[in-house]
């Protein structure tokens, strides 16, 4: 098995894919490769937690999913929280006796970067345009709902290109319920119409569609400058809160991050050992 980890400011997303085998045409080259999803959960990111303690939570996700620790693989994270890597490092050389793949620089994604300092690009907006691009096609737009919310674009030829970053509706919210005094905190919900008639409904219609409108907003001038043909996908935890009401976003993927490093693991690997193996100790340049 193979498990991937998407560490973000707010959650961290876990997955662990099954190998699966499969023959070329000829019938004769037998190939394995980690496709399909068996289990996956959504955990707050904690920078206070120990080593221990982040090994006691994930051995005990796999307790409850019926996995196996010893039955693991490999281990790809990205993560754009850097001083919780060399905790998540020891979990898993203590808990799973591997060495992680991390996303980061030197590591081959198949995508050129154009961005003018590509190190500045968080791993996992590379990651779900990996994705965003094997599952669906290019060009494309991923927009990520998470802390904070990223348009992701990639061109006709799979070249990222760049993209947007503004804040989450998690932010925004928590922005008006600290600065008012007398505005109470409500569930972040699409209401059952837009004008409100007390005040947590004005809030709730507010906080939606004043996102939606962000959202599409943005869309409309990304679509303008890439073209009609661009596909727009909706990845993190409140896409499909937002996505569906969007005019632009034609698809919901809430795994698509961890597709994407299960495509970039696969891409790393110089051989499939059938047994345990560690991650690869030279990965190969960007592509």
């Amino acid at each position: 098995m193979l498990l991937v980890l998407d560490v973000g400011n707010t959650n961290t997303v876990l997955g662990v894919f099954a190998r699966t085998e499969s023959r070329a045409s000829t019938g004769a080259e037998l190939t394995l490769h980690y496709e399909r999803l068996v289990a996956s959960w959504r955990v707050t990111t904690s920078q206070t937690q120990t080593i221990d303690e982040y090994g006691v939570l994930f051995r005990n996700l796999f307790s409850m999913a019926h996995l196996e620790v010893s039955e693991v693989h490999g281990i790809v994270i990205s993560s754009v929280v850097p001083p919780l890597d060399t905790v998540l490092r020891s979990v898993c050389e203590r808990y799973f006796s591997l060495k992680p793949l991390f996303i980061e620089p030197g590591v081959k994604t198949g995508m050129p970067v154009h961005y003018d300092n590509p190190s500045e690009v968080g791993a996992d907006r590379i990651v779900n345009a990996v994705a965003a691009v094997e599952k669906y096609g290019a060009p494309c737009i991923v927009v990520d709902f998470g802390t904070a919310t990223t348009f992701d674009c990639v061109s006709a030829k799979s070249e990222y290109m760049g993209g947007v970053i503004c804040p989450g509706i998690g932010i925004s919210a928590d922005a008006l319920f600290q600065k008012t005094a007398r505005l109470p905190r409500v569930d972040i919900r699409k209401p059952a119409r837009v004008i409100g008639t007390n005040t947590v409904g004005s809030l709730q219609s507010g906080l939606y569609y004043g996102y939606l409108g962000l959202v599409d907003g943005i869309l409309e001038n990304l679509l303008h400058e890439m073209g009609p043909r661009t596909k727009v996908i909706a990845t993190g935890g409140l896409a499909p809160l937002i996505g569906p009401g969007s005019k632009h976003i034609a698809q919901v993927d809430e795994l698509l991050t961890l597709e994407g490093l299960r495509i970039i693991w696969e891409r790393n690997l110089s051989a499939r050992p059938a047994g345990r193996s560690t991650a690869p100790s030279k990965p190969a340049p960007v592509h």
